[in-house]
């Protein structure tokens, strides 16, 4: 069995779909803001 050697795995594919999901997440909060303001500006 190969040795294995801490922080030698190349994760940028990993860091890449988690920076997408964070940039999704944050979309969706902001939205999710938006719609509660509206609504309450406009007492929907």
């Amino acid at each position: 069995m190969a040795e294995f050697k801490h922080g030698t795995m190349d994760v940028s594919a990993q860091q890449k779909t988690f920076h997408g999901f964070i940039r999704v997440a944050m979309w969706i909060i902001g939205l999710c803001l938006a719609a509660l303001v509206f609504m309450a500006v406009f007492n929907s």
